[in-house]
């Protein structure tokens, strides 16, 4: 009696990858260490700081100043004091709500029948800056005396200071800026390692060569030992989130449809990383080139990306460089789904580079991957 061919299940061959993968990941306690306790110290450390250093007044003016101006240089020698210039209405609002600008300062300007100048100022702030506007209020009368002083020996009233306008926002916390960054540290690093030492010794091991020649379709086998990284990614970012959420008041603006959000925006940022080990699993000859390759790759991006610091601190043309790197997309992207509420829908343009430097890593991937 002739038998019926048996039919092989690739939906269940992937299942058995991925939960054997899984496993294997919690067999090793340093998996735990690196994705979640070591971020959430971080978080700790870096949560718990002010904005440090001595008091900064970063102020924006309404018109283009006269830097000839006597009000001007009053104003610069206000120590600690910094003139930002926005080209865009929109991101100085943004600094605003995120308390990055101390405050907005309008000048008025007339000359008396003498020639002297009277100043009418304005100022415009949010509860966002309060830790500096109201520091900056008496240092900007103590210039006011000092400018009377130099337009005239005898003080007179030739600068009035109008009552300072505050709109209450909501508060914009260190850890609305931190916590964003440690997801990112936390998915690179540990989903760089944990793939290419992965699939270096599952090739290393000819295990890989096995399921090769067997029935299992080759992207099965990529998804199963790919995907079970993934799902401890997502659930280290799931721990991550919580415990920011509800033990330092990480916003999520809109609650559980913020949380999905960044998860969806993580899982996008995994898949690409899965790419990158892929690549540096396949072009290592021993597994002690493939720390060299990740840090390579992961410490610049660490540093330039705005983990642990805003890339405004760097010179314009390096600026430029970090906007295009691939975990400044991310970072970006979760602060503006988590603190703004944006949905992920509108953070097209990080969505767009992130998938264009996917393309590019999955292409080359294809290229280098060796199966034994």
């Amino acid at each position: 009696m002739k038998q019926e061919p048996v039919t092989y299940s690739q939906s269940k061959a992937l299942w058995a990858i991925t939960r054997a993968s899984f496993k294997a990941i919690f067999a090793h306690p340093s998996a735990i260490i690196f994705s979640i306790i070591f971020p959430i110290i971080f978080v700790m450390i870096f949560g718990a700081f002010g904005n440090g250093g001595g008091v900064s007044y970063r102020l924006a003016l309404t018109e283009k100043a006269d830097t000839a101006d006597p009000f001007y240089k009053a104003l610069l020698k206000i120590p600690g004091v910094k003139i930002m210039e926005y080209t865009d209405s929109a991101e100085l609002r943004k600094d605003l709500i995120k308390g990055k600008l101390t405050a907005v300062v309008e000048i008025g300007k007339e000359l008396d029948s003498t020639g002297k100048p009277h100043y009418k100022i304005g100022i415009y702030s949010t509860t966002a800056s309060s830790n500096t506007i109201y520091s900056f209020i008496p240092a900007l009368d103590l210039a006011k005396l000092q400018l009377e002083k130099t337009i005239s020996n005898s003080y007179g009233s030739y600068v009035e200071i109008g009552e300072p306008r505050i709109e209450k926002v909501r508060k914009y916390r260190q850890i609305d800026f931190i916590l964003p960054g440690q997801l990112g540290f936390s998915v690179l690093f540990s989903t760089l390692f944990g793939i290419a030492f992965t699939f270096f010794n599952l090739r290393e091991q000819l295990v890989l060569k096995r399921f090769y020649a067997s029935p299992v379709n080759r992207i099965n086998i990529l998804l199963g030992v790919g995907m079970s990284r993934l799902f401890f990614q997502v659930l280290s970012v799931v721990v991550l989130l919580l415990f920011g959420h509800f033990f330092m008041n990480f916003t999520l603006q809109n609650g559980v449809f913020t949380f999905i959000e960044i998860i969806l925006m993580t899982m996008l940022m995994l898949f690409l990383l899965m790419g990158v080990g892929l690549i540096f699993s396949s072009i290592v000859k021993s597994d002690t080139s493939i720390p060299l390759l990740i840090n390579l790759f992961g410490f610049p991006q660490m540093m330039l990306s705005g983990t642990f610091f805003t890339i405004e601190v760097f010179p314009k043309w390096l600026q430029e460089i970090c906007r295009l790197l691939p975990l400044t997309q991310y970072n970006d992207a979760v602060r503006k789904i988590s603190f703004e509420g944006l949905s992920i829908f509108e953070c097209g343009k990080e969505i767009g580079i992130l998938a264009i430097w996917m393309l590019l890593f999955y292409a080359i991937a294809v290229k280098v991957i060796k199966w034994e």
